[in-house]
């Protein structure tokens, strides 16, 4: 079973001058989530549970599949307390379910009394039926194709409206604002300090002005989180989960995580993924050159959000490498790639 919330896979020691944060002085959040709370919650809501329970593989959030009388599994997702508001995971859901009315193959939510949103001893948190599958082959033709004509609907249905609640992807939330905290509460080490600062603020300009060459683009509703492992494959087709990270931003940002290889590659198969969107929503090329500049926003964001989260027991066990003088080293290599890659000319599709 891969997906749901699920992340990409990337020790433990404390930052190196670590100042009161937050995030970090507060108690774990899910101390309190223990197996019979599960077990009470879902039965809370009148189903049966047969007593087993299964953790899935999820770090913001914590998701279960839970064995219930006579039935089918189901799956259990307790959201991170203080997270998202009310309005935002009840807007996600919404989200969720006007794809599923209009057929296209996502996981939504199941309506419990009406509500998709639950509460029980403290935690939120949604039931979503089981479903199987595996990470879609993307070296594969008629997979690229099928993926894009999807997600051409699925953006078809995002461009209808906007989202109220949801935050935009933007260069201050995925770049300044996590930048800020790595070099503000002491995560870099001393030796590395002035080159991540230095680079890291080049990027941004850099950043600043590759919006700049696309101009003015359409926001529209997306996944926000559409990486491999959030596809779930299957000899029907694919279906997609975790909509956790939806937002609004640029349609780009759903298709460059399916991308890999060198640049002949990439442009080898966004033009396949294309060929089956554009069936059902047209691709602005201008945004092509956004596309390095969405990876380098990435990679700052999820940096800060190892960061962020180091005080959650599940982190370290998960990410033992993080915060080693090897891992920053590296990231500050990856980082100078990018500063390459951003000012290069867009793939030709």
């Amino acid at each position: 079973m891969q997906g749901y919330d699920n992340v990409e896979s990337i020790m433990q020691k404390p930052p190196t001058k670590q100042q009161s944060s937050p995030e970090i002085d507060q108690p774990p959040p899910y101390a309190a989530l223990n197996p019979d709370t599960i077990i009470d919650a879902v039965e809370h809501f009148g189903l049966l549970c047969d007593g087993c329970l299964l953790a899935l593989n999820s770090y913001e959030n914590r998701v279960y599949q839970v064995g219930i009388d006579d039935q089918t599994p189901i799956i259990a997702k307790f959201y991170r307390p203080e997270r998202w508001s009310d309005a935002m995971i009840l807007e996600e859901h919404a989200f969720a379910l006007e794809l599923e009315a209009v057929e296209i193959p996502i996981v939504a939510p199941l309506e419990i009394d009406g509500r998709t949103l639950l509460e029980y001893s403290g935690f939120r948190f949604a039931l979503f039926p089981r479903r199987g599958g595996r990470t879609p082959e993307l070296d594969d033709d008629n997979t690229l194709l099928w993926l894009g004509r999807f997600l051409g609907r699925i953006h078809a249905a995002g461009a209808s409206s906007p989202f109220k609640y949801r935050p935009e992807l933007t260069i201050k939330r995925f770049g300044d604002t996590p930048r800020n905290f790595l070099l503000n509460q002491g995560w870099i080490p001393t030796h590395l300090e002035n080159a991540f600062s230095s680079l890291s603020e080049d990027l941004l300009k850099q950043i600043n002005n590759a919006y700049a060459r696309c101009g003015e683009y359409q926001r529209i509703r997306l996944h926000g989180d559409c990486h491999p492992s959030n596809i779930l494959w299957t000899d029907d087709g694919p279906h997609f989960v975790d909509l956790d990270d939806c937002q609004s931003g640029p349609a780009i940002q759903d298709l460059w995580m399916l991308l890999s290889g060198d640049r002949a590659e990439m442009s080898g198969q966004l033009s396949l993924l294309l060929e089956g969107y554009e069936q059902f929503y047209d691709f602005d090329p201008r945004e092509l050159h956004l596309m390095q500049a969405l990876r380098t926003l990435r990679m700052i964001h999820y940096a800060a959000w190892l960061a962020r989260r180091w005080h959650d027991p599940a982190f370290p066990r998960a990410f033992p490498w993080f915060n080693t003088t090897n891992y920053w080293e590296q990231q500050v290599l990856n980082l100078r790639e990018q500063a390459a890659l951003i000012d290069e000319a867009p793939l030709m599709v």
